[in-house]
């Protein structure tokens, strides 16, 4: 009897115990569900006519033909949040992504409506850009996965993916399979709907029936505070001539202030030029104003006061109609020249328009080439248009290797010094120069063709043999 009365006491207490440690703990406070397994309440279709359906406690959508995009979204708008998911697809053909803080514009498409607003994708095809950020029927691409390679292999085809998007104040950041993918800081769209997508296979019946795979939809919206990024991870922040405190602490700083020519002086003299129709600095860009369209004609070149020999610089530019310009690194300033000062240059320039987009060879000549040498590669769709602000971006490792980039896109690379390069530069305008882009330090140019470029968010990180 005692020994029963005992075993029973025990019982009691292990029980009262684990409820009061599962009370303490709470291990899910603040997280709501967004959907309960059943069915689809406080969800609806907004565009296309693809299947959404509850199957075994998931959400499947499934391709239709001879449909738009469509998506599956809340009936609720929401703010700051971070929301969890898990996904699957089960091929490679198969693509998809979540819409954050999106919107719905009904006249679009004759009255058939449209969806817009940043997604972050699933995209399992060859490039594997999942985790990065498009920006649905509005920018295209905001945050390629090229410029985080090492998370392109975060996503599993044929198995479940955990999902984590936060979006705190005008910040957002992916994580795949606690991956850390993509970070970028934007200046709009503060609220709106989620929502979930199967993407257009056009008329092709081949990818009809094809199904996406959602489960555990949960959003927490209250006591958020931004959860913490691994170091080196590239930063898109469109908040023009700024830096967040992560890339602060990861060793970017600005070469442009957004207000001053501070740190910048002439290619030719320890002044920066004064001359009233030459640069200007004008609503937060360092502009260069058009004159007759000739070379260094102006007023000339300017570079930055310091040298860089290791370095990831990025930078927005902007074309007026028919432009040449260019970011040139690498420029010792000792050669004797009567034009632009010599060095390496990421070109700038009007493809459509400028008549040096047919010269030289193989386009080496056309927009983010490494002209006269290598040709960029790069798709008509990123490439921004006259007028608007496109990102270019270089990258010169420890070891030589080089990279160029274009709104998010490497359009090239090569081994500066390397025996290829040489080659190149010997049949090139550069075979005059001895050791043509081969100095171990130099100052960032921007130069002075004669057209309206205007320059702005100009920062630079120095890279060491660790990065």
């Amino acid at each position: 009897m005692k020994k029963t009365y005992l075993l029973c006491l025990i019982a009691l207490l292990s029980v009262t115990l684990c409820t009061s440690e599962a009370q303490t703990k709470k291990p899910d406070a603040g997280w709501a569900s967004l959907f309960n397994g059943k069915n689809l309440d406080g969800w609806k279709q907004a565009t296309g006519s693809a299947g959404y359906s509850v199957e075994n406690g998931m959400i499947v959508g499934t391709t239709v033909v001879n449909s738009p995009n469509s998506f599956l979204v809340t009936e609720k708008e929401y703010g700051d949040f971070v929301l969890e998911l898990d996904n699957k697809v089960d091929d490679t053909t198969s693509n998809s992504g979540v819409q954050t803080r999106s919107h719905f514009d009904q006249a679009a498409n004759n009255g058939a409506g449209k969806v817009f607003g940043r997604q972050v994708e699933i995209d399992p095809l060859h490039r594997r850009w999942s985790g990065g950020i498009y920006d649905e029927g509005r920018r295209d691409w905001l945050y390629p996965v090229e410029l985080n390679a090492k998370a392109k292999t975060a996503y599993k085809v044929g198995q479940w993916n955990h999902y984590k998007i936060e979006c705190i104040g005008n910040s957002i950041k992916t994580w795949i399979n606690g991956i850390p993918v993509a970070y970028m800081v934007d200046t709009v769209d503060n609220r709106g709907f989620l929502g979930l997508q199967v993407h257009s296979i056009g008329n092709n019946a081949s990818e009809a029936g094809k199904k996406i795979y959602f489960k555990n939809i949960r959003i927490k919206t209250t006591n958020l505070a931004p959860a913490p990024f691994p170091p080196g991870v590239y930063v898109v922040n469109y908040v023009s001539n700024t830096l967040t405190n992560y890339e602060k602490q990861n060793g970017w700083r600005l070469l442009f202030d957004g207000k001053t020519n501070t740190g910048w002086r002439s290619a030719t003299s320890e002044a920066f030029p004064t001359k009233p129709d030459g640069w200007i600095v004008r609503d937060g860009t360092m502009t260069i104003l058009g004159s007759a369209g000739g070379e260094a004609a102006n007023v000339g070149d300017i570079v930055t006061k310091e040298q860089f020999s290791a370095f990831d610089l990025s930078f927005e530019f902007r074309m007026s109609t028919g432009a040449n310009s260019g970011v040139k690194y690498f420029v010792t300033l000792n050669e004797d020249t009567k034009g632009s000062a010599i060095g390496l240059e990421y070109q700038i320039l009007d493809d459509a328009v400028h008549p040096d987009a047919k010269l030289g060879r193989n386009g080496d000549r056309t927009l983010a080439s490494l002209y006269d040498l290598i040709p960029s590669n790069k798709q008509p769709r990123f490439v921004r248009p006259i007028g608007a602000w496109n990102t270019g971006r270089i990258i010169v490792y420890p070891n030589n290797h080089v990279e160029h980039y274009l709104n998010g896109v490497k359009v090239l690379e090569y081994e500066r010094g390397s025996k290829e390069f040489k080659d190149l530069v010997a049949i090139s305008k550069y075979v005059i120069w001895k050791n043509f882009g081969e100095a171990k330090q130099g100052h960032i140019l921007l130069q002075d063709h004669g057209f309206e470029v205007n320059f702005r968010s100009i920062k630079i990180k120095t890279l060491s043999e660790h990065d």
